[in-house]
């Protein structure tokens, strides 16, 4: 594929330092066709603007203190021997459905990960480009009986990389307190609690398919978007923003299967009204009491468990119950070591703010009219707070999800085309007020070639070669000094002539 920009300069007499230009664009994109669409958060709120550059991990704390980042890796039965461009790289849509096409792989640099909190043990697995073609309904839907949420993807965020649910993949198999993958159901073991050691700083890990994912808290996206995030860039290490009270509402971090955003932690105090000021939204969940003792031996579960499971009561035969609080399996290893507020008495909007989904009806930024939204729960000392995205059930109707063999299953409109196929767009170029000299700026796909050309006219003889550039970043310069007397009008072509191998 050539992508071709040509643009023609009007030099003006000296004192002008961004000279005026008009673009004339000639992109082929193959059989892919760009239509305008009206302004649709479902649309307009993926992070693409790091969609040119390959996704990079840090092996070792060693590599993240020095900034050694890689762009290719293999641990284990985990190979990524060509670079892959990082998260979202296509979105499109229907009358009825939204698609993104992403590789799963972070826009921040991903790992290190460890086995275990003294970071002496490596974590086996790393991660993977997927190419994954995920969608969600364009209109969501409400049932009255709510599903579980289940093992994989529940969602993707907004960077492309896929959201998990609260749970790992194991629960309790014997009254003992045998666990297996996937075991009974009934006493689910906590994915942050029990496998927070094998998360990077930005909260991510994988399995042994190399799915990179969130559980909980996105804090390196939230850095991204600006969400009261900050980044230590000599650690390379990711902390809550001091203060209570954070300058602006959070913005959306995802998209669940239901078709609702994900928004960080903080939204309007009042769900109704856009100017009552911004706070930490509070999690309906608590610990239960364990000195109560049918909850120390989990021989009970809360209501919204038994709710979820479809129980009708919360009291277990022997054969269900889990196994009592022990060093071995510790208060708060599982989900159901949780109660809802909801169910002891208390009210949403009153005594704590998110449904047992994780959610509520709001007005945010981008729903002025309102929207049902989750949202990602923090303790007040900016770590994760269960459920931490999603609770155990969606909201809406879980339509959406990944489509396998990755083909569309209909005809779609194409809104954003990213990746390797990136559009090339040049900035305004800027002429020199002391030489003259002319500075082209365009964006650019990591991996790609391109050739810088002039001239008086458009005319290919009449173009002379100025630059050859290999892009190693998602922004390209060039500038071509003066040298003896220019025309009053100068004629500048970038085009891309060859790009890297890469991997989906």
């Amino acid at each position: 594929m050539l992508l071709m920009l040509s643009m023609e300069i009007r030099r003006k007499p000296a004192r002008s330092c961004r000279a005026q230009s008009v673009a004339a664009l000639a992109i082929s994109l193959g059989s892919i066709s760009l239509s305008a669409q009206a302004s649709d958060p479902r649309i307009d709120s993926w992070f693409t603007q790091a969609s040119g550059q390959y996704g990079r991990v840090f092996l070792t704390d060693g590599d993240r203190l020095a900034g050694r980042a890689v762009s290719t890796w293999s641990r284990g039965a985990i190979s990524q021997t060509l670079p892959a461009y990082c998260g979202v790289y296509e979105v499109s849509s229907s009358p009825t459905w939204i698609y993104v096409r992403t590789t799963g792989l972070g826009s921040h640099v991903m790992g290190p990960w460890y086995g275990n909190a003294a970071h002496t043990a490596l974590f086996m697995n790393l991660p993977k480009s997927s190419a994954t073609l995920y969608r969600f309904p364009l209109l969501p839907t409400v049932p009255a009986s709510k599903t579980l949420t289940g093992l994989g993807p529940i969602g993707v965020f907004v960077d492309g990389v896929i959201q998990f649910d609260s749970r790992d993949a194991f629960s309790v198999t014997a009254v003992g307190g045998t666990e297996g993958n996937p075991g009974l159901g009934i006493w689910n073991r906590d994915a942050f609690v029990n496998e927070g050691v094998t998360f990077d700083p930005a909260n991510a890990h994988q399995p042994g398919s190399g799915q990179y994912h969130y559980h909980a808290n996105a804090i390196a996206l939230r850095h991204r978007l600006g969400d009261h995030v900050n980044f230590d860039p000599v650690t390379k290490l990711y902390s809550e923003a001091p203060g209570s009270v954070p300058p602006r509402h959070s913005p959306i971090l995802g998209w669940v299967r239901d078709g609702f955003p994900v928004y960080g932690p903080y939204a309007f105090a009042n769900p109704t009204n856009a100017a009552s000021g911004v706070r930490r939204m509070v999690s309906g969940f608590v610990p239960r009491d364990v000195s109560i003792s049918a909850v120390a031996n989990r021989t009970t579960l809360p209501a919204w468990a038994a709710r979820a499971q479809s129980r009708v009561s919360t009291t277990l035969t022997a054969a269900q119950a889990g196994p009592a609080v022990s060093t071995v399996r510790p208060f708060g290893r599982y989900l159901e070591d949780n109660d809802y507020l909801g169910d002891l008495g208390r009210k949403q909007g009153a005594d704590f703010d998110l449904d047992e989904h994780n959610g509520r009806f709001c007005v945010t930024p981008e729903f002025p009219n309102g929207t049902y939204a989750y949202f990602t729960s923090l303790h007040s000392d900016g770590t994760p707070a269960f459920p931490y995205n999603v609770g155990r059930q969606y909201y809406g109707n879980p339509t959406g999800g990944v489509i396998l063999g990755g083909n569309y299953p209909e005809t779609v409109s194409t809104n954003f085309v990213g990746g390797a196929n990136s559009t090339l767009r040049m900035e305004s170029p800027v002429v020199s007020d002391d030489d003259g000299t002319v500075t082209l700026t365009w964006s650019s796909v990591e991996g790609g070639s391109y050739s810088v050309t002039a001239g008086d006219t458009l005319k290919e003889g009449l173009l002379a070669s100025v630059a050859v550039h290999t892009a190693t970043n998602s922004t390209s310069r060039v500038s071509e000094p003066t040298v003896g007397a220019k025309p009053a009008t100068r004629f500048y072509r970038v085009s891309r002539s060859s790009i890297a191998p890469y991997a989906n």
